[in-house]
């Protein structure tokens, strides 16, 4: 998982509440681990340079048992940081899509509905530019227009899961935002 989408990942879980380490990568596995794995290499390392930065806090709590554990919070400067990215997402995240799901997994958590659809409209505007995995002549091409079978498969599937997108964004915004 890119330091990026983890960062988010991080801020975003705890914006929902205060969670232990283990819970947070367990939470963080269910949302992304199918696709990006997690380690405690890279996890660990981004708690603690995000409690440097002052974003999370940790503190102790009674366990299950004897063991006391480490729980982390979201500070006031980490829920302002959360709601920066959400409000003000990096390019990368409006047109890479699984990186479009995890700000769309959090997104919810902004307050405000008009900044909300102003997201929603970004991935919009990208999905509408003309686009393709094949060119010719400068031109994107169509699926009809590739010979390769499996060329053609990546348009099709690319054209049906991008109308269906557009078409979810489009009802999305006029809710948000009539």
């Amino acid at each position: 998982m890119a330091s990026g989408d983890l960062t988010l990942s991080i801020l975003g879980l705890l914006g929902e509440g205060p969670m232990h380490g283990y819970e947070l990568k367990a939470r963080i596995l269910e949302l992304s681990g199918h696709l990006r794995p997690v380690s405690d290499g890279a996890l660990y390392p981004a708690i603690t340079r995000l409690e440097r930065a002052g974003l999370v806090e940790r503190h102790e709590e009674e366990g299950a048992g004897a063991a006391r554990r480490q729980v982390l919070t979201l500070t006031e400067a980490g829920r302002a940081e959360l709601l920066r990215r959400l409000r003000e997402p990096a390019d990368l995240d409006i047109s890479d899509q699984t990186r479009f799901f995890g700000l769309l997994t959090f997104l919810s958590q902004l307050p405000g509905r008009a900044d909300r659809a102003r997201v929603l409209r970004r991935r919009l505007d990208f999905l509408e530019a003309p686009a393709s995995f094949f060119y010719r002549d400068g031109r994107p091409l169509r699926a009809e227009e590739v010979p390769d079978p499996f060329h053609r498969g990546m348009l099709l599937v690319a054209r049906a899961t991008g109308e269906a997108e557009r078409r979810w964004l489009r009802e999305a915004v006029a809710e948000l935002d009539p």
